[in-house]
């Protein structure tokens, strides 16, 4: 063992560190971000907070709202409320599960201060204390915030009073203990068979397809069903169907009957029992499976993988871009490779896929397909989904047109140090990012206002809508991604839940609703005129059309420009 010097000279044994020892310095770099406030860091609790706040609040209002409603419901109310809680809470922890496998694997085996720990008087008791507390913070505290508003509202639907608070955490502790340690479990047997950087890669398509996997399930199952006593042959039959433990092997059941029993005055020692027991079962296997196999598996790590030659088919590619600059398509052609080299990135793809066709699914299930009132819904809908597109299109540019600014790195200074102008990569980065959004945008469009048998007057509005929102997004990426980069990250994925991601996306929902209601309002009366065969001015609907295509313009043209600012002063600072 180690050893070090104390008082007179004398040689004594180094004491191994504990668990906390471990976690100091990370609680301690914590808490000076939030001691050390600044004007910025104030601004931006400020704008977070009010958002969490907001967030929270319209969250437990809707879920008061529905609580009692089914608590109005007798014989039936409590048993919906109860199933309602299960299904969340499976939901949930099939979420936690896939986190807490890639969250143990960046910490266990891939994170910057392993070297030191691992050649330090650690005990694998302490390594392996500090790591599952580690994952289990950063892979569930998303989920924790979700849930406070849904158990908030049941506690004060329920009257569940001050002690329902600490019954909660009696029952959540466990619950969120679970995955963590089956997925550190997970992650530690993977990293034995598979070097752990080929395991990231390898854990990234599995966590898309398993969520795309998900996705499609929840759909087919048409949960909406559940809510229509009349599919039931009888009452009793449907009470039974909901009533009907969805898995009662999971601690997500065990959970929702401890928490609706402990509400109802029921017995809550055997939901107890089984959570704790679980989990304390399970920590100790992972203990020992830790002291046995993390060694091994951190020493393959240290190994670095092997690449491919990188050998294209560069004629192909200059002929698929030779209507450009020989300097332009170069930039183009590196942001494709940077793309398509990082599993992390076009993973997401997949799960995007399944996704659109989820929400296609959805518009195809919409019953409009009556005449009258229901022929003029059909009709206003896509001014509804042009919202909703728009919003798709900028979640999928906040993941990834907002972080190519950021993972240039330490690349950015080399080809800032080459005779390359700013305005070159930024305009690379913009089409690469643009194209596949506006193919995405039109196609998406098209094929539900198929779906919905839309007039061609609907259709070339809402497709000519969608079409211009696309740059302006994807500049307003870029923008607030020059300005707000993390050349740092080790997480392309990271990169948009920053505050810059937070600030883009709340300006694009402004933008996109300016968008809708600019394009929609009016379209809107010319389909009501032209149902009911009222007159109307086709003159009227030029002004608001103008002002949007302005708008998108300028939201286009000025965001570029202040982003090739931006890099620039940072190359003379």
């Amino acid at each position: 063992m180690p050893e070090r010097r104390v008082d007179g000279g004398a040689v004594a044994p180094a004491r191994p560190a504990g668990v906390w020892h471990l976690l100091d310095p990370k609680w301690r770099i914590a808490r000076a971000r939030v001691t050390s406030v600044g004007e910025t860091q104030r601004a931006r609790a400020l704008v977070l907070a009010f958002i969490g706040s907001g967030f929270f609040a319209i969250a437990f209002a809707v879920a008061e709202r529905v609580l009692t409603y089914f608590k109005g419901a007798e014989d039936i109310g409590s048993v919906l409320a109860g199933k309602v809680l299960s299904m969340l809470l499976l939901a949930f922890s099939s979420i936690l599960l896939l986190s807490n496998v890639v969250g143990a694997l960046s910490t266990t085996f891939l994170a910057r201060d392993l070297d030191q720990i691992a050649s330090a008087p650690v005990s694998d008791r302490a390594l392996y204390g500090a790591r599952l507390v580690e994952t289990g913070v950063h892979a569930n505290w998303m989920v924790v915030l979700l849930l406070l508003p849904l158990l908030s509202a049941y506690g004060v639907v329920y009257q569940g009073g001050p002690s329902f608070v600490g019954f909660a955490v009696l029952v959540f502790a466990p619950f969120f203990a679970l995955p963590t340690v089956v997925g550190a479990l997970l992650t530690l047997v993977l990293a034995n068979v598979f070097p752990a950087r080929r395991t990231r890669d390898f854990l990234s398509v599995v966590v898309v397809l398993a969520i795309a996997a998900l996705a499609v399930m929840f759909r087919m199952a048409r949960p909406e069903q559940l809510v229509k006593p009349e599919g039931f042959e009888n009452f009793m039959d449907f009470v039974a169907a909901i009533d009907t433990p969805t898995a009662p092997w999971l601690p997500s059941e065990w959970a929702a009957d401890a928490i609706m029993a402990y509400l109802r005055g029921g017995m809550v020692q055997g939901a107890l029992l089984k959570l704790w027991g679980t989990a304390a079962t399970l920590v100790a296997v992972g203990y020992l499976a830790h002291r046995v196999l993390w060694a091994r598996g951190f020493s393959a790590a240290q190994e670095g993988t092997s690449k491919h030659s990188g050998v294209h088919e560069r004629p192909f590619v200059d002929r698929l871009f030779a209507f450009l600059p020989s300097q332009r398509r170069e930039l183009v052609v590196k942001e494709l490779k940077v793309f398509a080299r990082d599993t992390t990135q076009w993973s997401q793809l997949i799960l995007l896929f399944v996704l659109l066709v989820v929400y296609v699914a959805n518009i195809r299930y919409l019953p409009l397909s009556g005449e009258g009132m229901t022929a003029l819904l059909r009709q206003l809908v896509p001014f509804l989904n042009l919202a909703i597109a728009g919003f798709v299109l900028a979640s999928i540019a906040a993941r990834f047109v907002f972080p190519s600014v950021s993972l240039e790195g330490r690349a950015l200074w080399l080809l800032r140090s080459s005779p390359l102008a700013m305005r070159d990569l930024l305009w690379a980065k913009f089409w690469v990012g643009a194209v596949p959004l506006f193919v995405l945008a039109i196609v998406l469009v098209l094929f539900t206002n198929v779906l919905l048998d839309v007039s061609t007057f609907v259709q070339i509005v809402s497709t000519t809508a969608i079409a211009a929102l696309v740059f302006p997004l994807t500049a307003m990426a870029l923008s607030f991604g020059a300005f707000y980069p993390q050349y740092d990250a080790e997480n392309a994925a990271q990169i948009p839940t920053s505050f810059g991601g937070l600030l883009f996306m709340l300006s694009a929902i402004g933008l996109i609703a300016a968008v809708a209601w600019g394009t929609g309002r009016p379209a809107a009366r010319w389909v009501f005129a032209d149902h009911f065969g009222w007159q109307f001015d086709n003159a009227r609907l030029l002004l608001p059309f103008a002002a949007v295509a302005t708008l998108c313009a300028l939201c286009t043209f000025l965001p570029l420009r202040l982003a090739q600012r931006k890099l620039e002063a940072l190359e003379r600072g």
